[in-house]
């Protein structure tokens, strides 16, 4: 993906606050420090209310994950981009293959005139899902599932149908419940390509979920010891939501006093938590999906 139209590729990517961030390529195929991506008007493409007073546009929300794709067949890349609420928008470059100019974020809405939605963190991909020659939009979701909406118009004015479940949500138990195998879980994240070379587009997904560790019981004594550093970060835990919340509605210098309140507390709890046995372990899995 060549988004500058130096002839690099470049790489995009999404931030929890919102910001997408480009990554530009040189010949060399190293990248330059990620810089984020602006519009027409020269704003920062976000949406956080703190930053409303600094001239930042608010355009796409938290968690944002962006597919890059010439969705309106006028020969530049456009931007389509989910955010933590499960919304799609539209953020159509203006500009040049050269030159990129991108305008302000359109909902994108399906035929029957509903904005296309999922449960939560909508993550967008631009392919040509059903080989009819235009692009398709498929989005992946918190639970896990993948919906497809195809493009019942044209290359140029693109139509989506209601969705269509490709892939059903994964596995959301709680934390009793985590397993020591791998089993798919949420956030999904996509990629379409042909990995098997049989001329059919395949589905990548990315997922976000936990494994239980493998490792013997605890003894009597470390299990005490354990139960003890847990009734010791139970009140520093409900301090810090506490001043969370307060940071969230706090500004100027009252927010960065609780920044550091917060930091300061974070660390005595990591000195008690890394003590701690974890219960599950992170992961992120990749899943392959052969079309049939």
């Amino acid at each position: 993906m060549d988004i500058d139209g130096d002839g690099h590729a470049d790489v995009l990517s999404g931030s929890y606050p919102g910001e997408i961030y480009l990554f530009r390529g040189a010949a060399d195929r190293s990248f330059a420090a990620g810089e984020m991506l602006k519009d027409k008007k020269g704003e920062i493409i976000n949406k956080r209310p703190e930053d409303a007073s600094q001239g930042t546009s608010q355009t796409i929300g938290s968690a944002s994950v962006v597919s890059a794709a010439d969705w309106d067949g006028d020969g530049v890349l456009d931007l389509i981009v989910g955010n933590i609420t499960g919304d799609v928008y539209l953020i159509r470059n203006e500009g040049t293959p050269k030159a990129y100019a991108f305008g302000e974020p359109q909902a994108l809405t399906m035929t029957n005139g509903r904005q296309v939605h999922v449960a939560s963190r909508a993550g967008p991909c631009v392919a040509d899902w059903d080989g009819d020659g235009d692009l398709d939009l498929l989005v992946g979701a918190d639970d896990g599932s993948v919906s497809l909406y195809r493009n019942i118009g044209t290359k140029t004015a693109a139509r989506l149908a209601p969705p269509l479940q490709l892939v059903t949500p994964g596995e959301r138990g709680s934390r009793d419940q985590v397993a020591k195998e791998a089993r798919r879980a949420g956030r999904s994240k996509l990629c379409v390509a042909d990995w098997n070379n049989d001329g059919k587009p395949d589905l990548l997904v990315g997922d976000f979920g936990s494994q239980k560790p493998d490792r013997p019981e605890p003894t009597p004594e470390e299990k005490a010891k354990q139960d003890q550093i847990r009734r010791e970060l139970e009140p520093l835990q409900k301090q810090r939501n506490e001043l969370i919340a307060k940071y969230r509605g706090a500004a100027g210098e009252d927010r960065e006093k609780l920044v550091s309140e917060i930091n300061e507390l974070s660390k005595k709890m990591q000195t008690l938590q890394v003590q701690l046995p974890r219960d599950y372990e992170l992961h992120g899995w990749v899943w392959l999906f052969l079309r049939q």
